[in-house]
């Protein structure tokens, strides 16, 4: 049986997830801020990471990266789209605001390709690409735990905005409709920002699905 532990992270609440096993071992997904947060609460539950997954490469999910990694000597996980954005802040989002600084961030240890079942550790997931908020976002499913971490492709009544560079509302609304609708219906979503949701959820309520 996996846990799943939220930190909101950062300026603009970012969610870091913490997925854990019984045998003290630790994923981290998108440590978007504030590396003393997640060091903190994998020293308090006693927890060994493996590695850093990052469902996209925008600069609220991944302030906390190098920190992170180099405390621990993990790899991150990125889908290979967004391979330079780490580094680019033109990319990443961080150039675009004034009141943001220029996110640098090392490159990605593992580049992830074609959807496939990954393997870290004694985890197993389902990566599915998600694209539309932005070229590479990801979704990692775990399927027979009955949860995915979802990034910023879906939200509890909201999807993803696609303004950003390599954004597309067509994609995203696919991606929404062939990658997580279809996953079983009372599957837990979980997002980059705010409050859980489900498949059944959001097919039934969610404004912006209608015309799906």
């Amino acid at each position: 049986m996996l846990k799943i532990e939220q930190l909101e992270l950062g300026p603009v609440q970012t969610n870091c997830y913490i997925v854990s096993n019984d045998r003290k071992e630790a994923l981290i997904f998108d440590p978007g801020e504030e590396a003393d947060k997640i060091q903190g609460l994998l020293k308090k539950r006693g927890l060994s990471p493996q590695g850093i997954l990052l469902t996209h490469a925008h600069f609220d999910h991944i302030g906390a990266v190098d920190e992170v990694r180099e405390s621990y000597r993990i790899p991150v996980y990125l889908h290979s789209l967004e391979q330079d954005w780490l580094g680019r802040p033109n990319l990443n989002g961080s150039g675009k605001y004034a009141a943001v600084p220029d996110y640098r961030v090392k490159a990605a240890d593992i580049l992830l390709t074609d959807e496939k079942e990954l393997a870290i550790g004694s985890f197993q997931m389902d990566v599915l690409h998600t694209p539309g908020h932005s070229p590479g976002s990801v979704t990692f499913s775990f399927e027979e735990e009955g949860f995915a971490i979802v990034g910023d492709t879906l939200f509890r009544g909201s999807i993803g905005r696609t303004d950003l560079i390599g954004g597309s509302e067509k994609k995203l609304l696919q991606s929404i409709r062939s990658s997580l609708l279809t996953l079983p219906a009372e599957t837990v979503l979980f997002p980059g920002h705010g409050p859980d949701t489900t498949p059944a959820a959001e097919s039934s309520s969610n404004p912006f699905l209608r015309e799906i």
